[in-house]
């Protein structure tokens, strides 16, 4: 059976690192350090990151999603400084790609709310 690559998953991402670093004690308890729980959560948002930088958009669970944006080059030209008036040169700007961060409609709808604040 081939493997075929799947998309990303913070949730399960997480999961397996916490799967890995979990300790069973004698009582059948599961524990935990908290500092490798830190770990793993940083470790899940950073791979989060890099698959979201090279293209695919990776949802995080209730806060939102990251996906890369193609800014495209400007040419150079000219201008007027809006404050005093006087012509200035804009430079040109090579075509960029950077991260943009999308909210999901429940976190606006809380901040939106009157009775939040």
């Amino acid at each position: 059976m081939a493997k075929r690559k799947n998309k990303y998953s913070f949730v399960n991402e997480l999961y397996e690192g916490v799967l890995q670093t979990a300790e069973v004690t004698q009582k059948g308890q599961v524990r935990i350090k908290r500092s490798d729980l830190k770990a793993q959560i940083e470790n899940a948002f950073l791979k989060g990151a890099q698959t979201a930088a090279s293209g695919e958009r990776v949802r995080f669970p209730v806060i939102g999603a990251l996906v890369r944006k193609e800014v495209k080059a400007r040419k150079s030209g000219k201008g007027t400084n809006p404050f005093t008036g006087e012509p200035m040169e804009i430079r040109a700007r090579p075509p960029t790609k950077k991260p943009r961060w999308s909210f999901p409609r429940s976190l606006k709808e809380t901040f939106g709310s009157k009775k939040n604040w």
